[in-house]
């Protein structure tokens, strides 16, 4: 089990060294070289197995990846070494002014058609070729849907996984924020069912959070504790799966850092024990 590491809670994380499975850090925050910031990482790095998380790769961006990025990415994968690295099944930019790139500041969704998965297949196939290690992709919220799309989303992932060796960060948060937004009669039911649809062996981490559903749409917050439909969904995911890396994501409204390795706890105790008949009446995966 991990916890998303903010500067809050970095002089607790490290003077506390809690038992942690690991910590993720959004890689761009640390892109600049030397610092206090990037400093504290590497004491962090020496103490807590560590993830890469970034936001700003672009994978499905047709204009192509974003070189100086990829190579920052890679610099500090290479400085770090951390078990995990990921992004996320989206395009952010776009041709700018004086050949520069015009960023979106959001992750914003790709077609789900033939098209767009070559895109996403050379781009991933491009950055783990650079890192020199597997990439995993996670799927992303979103309000806005496409008209393009020929496939649903976990045979997007499991077409994109087979073709590259790249792995699946699958956020459940995401699947029912979607299916809330999309207004299905029962979202737990959709989120579940696009987690029996996906490659068993393809899934190398699972991302929990909160959401705000307070407002016409429901929104990706990562403001409050995980609601109760997204741990239903875990535990799914877990009999469907099996245990996982899994995060608690948790980026706005920071709480105290009691409170998330709580929630932490909390996810710990969902994974039935091995020895459990829960794991018997499993159908075995082909």
């Amino acid at each position: 089990m991990g916890i998303g590491w903010r500067a809050p809670h970095a002089r607790e994380l490290l003077q506390r060294r809690p038992p942690l499975g690991f910590i993720e850090v959004h890689s761009e925050n640390f892109f600049a070289r030397g610092g206090e910031a990037r400093a504290a990482l590497r004491a962090a790095a020496e103490q807590q197995v560590l993830s890469l998380h970034g936001v700003g790769l672009g994978l499905g961006s047709a204009c192509g990846l974003d070189l100086w990025h990829l190579d920052r990415l890679a610099e500090l994968v290479a400085e770090l070494q951390p078990r995990h690295v990921s992004d996320h099944a989206a395009f952010t930019h776009g041709p700018g002014a004086a050949g520069g790139w015009a960023h979106a500041g959001d992750l914003l969704p790709i077609g789900l058609n033939r098209t767009s998965l070559a895109l996403m297949a050379r781009h991933v196939d491009q950055v783990q070729q650079r890192l020199g290690r597997v990439l995993a992709v996670e799927n992303i919220s979103t309000c806005l849907w496409r008209d393009d799309d020929e496939m649903d989303e976990p045979e997007f992932f499991n077409a994109l996984t087979r073709s590259t060796g790249c792995r699946v960060l699958l956020d459940l948060n995401n699947l029912v924020v979607n299916a809330m937004n999309r207004g299905a009669a029962d979202p737990v039911a959709q989120a579940c069912a696009w987690v029996d649809a996906i490659d068993v062996a393809s899934v190398d981490e699972i991302h929990l959070a909160g959401h705000d559903a307070s407002g016409p749409l429901v929104v990706d917050d990562h403001g409050s504790a995980v609601g109760e439909p997204v741990w239903t969904v875990y535990r799914h995911a877990l009999y469907r799966l099996g245990p996982a890396p899994t995060l608690i994501e948790w980026d706005t409204a920071l709480p105290d850092f009691d409170t998330l390795l709580q929630e932490a706890d909390r996810a710990a105790a969902c994974r039935p024990q091995p020895w459990s008949p829960a794991w018997t009446s499993l159908p075995q995966a082909a």
